[in-house]
């Protein structure tokens, strides 16, 4: 099942538990909720591990440095 048509259903239930008078405006929400996820996701995770791995780097530069001061 796509991430749009989850995202509909999730949007449609919860639209339809709160007591509103239609599903549908609940389920549009969600799918475009979904739709936006599906990009923002692996945008966010790709960020964050370039984070990771330049914090690492200059993390290891700095060590070295420290070494090659002490010696």
């Amino acid at each position: 099942m796509g991430a749009t048509t989850l995202g509909a259903l999730i949007g449609g239930a919860i639209d339809n538990m709160s007591g509103d008078d239609g599903v549908a405006d609940g389920a549009m929400i969600g799918a475009i909720t979904a739709n936006v996820l599906k990009v923002a996701v692996p945008v966010i995770a790709t960020y964050l591990v370039g984070w990771a791995v330049l914090r690492g780097i200059e993390q290891a530069a700095d060590r070295l440095m420290e070494k090659g001061q002490t010696a």
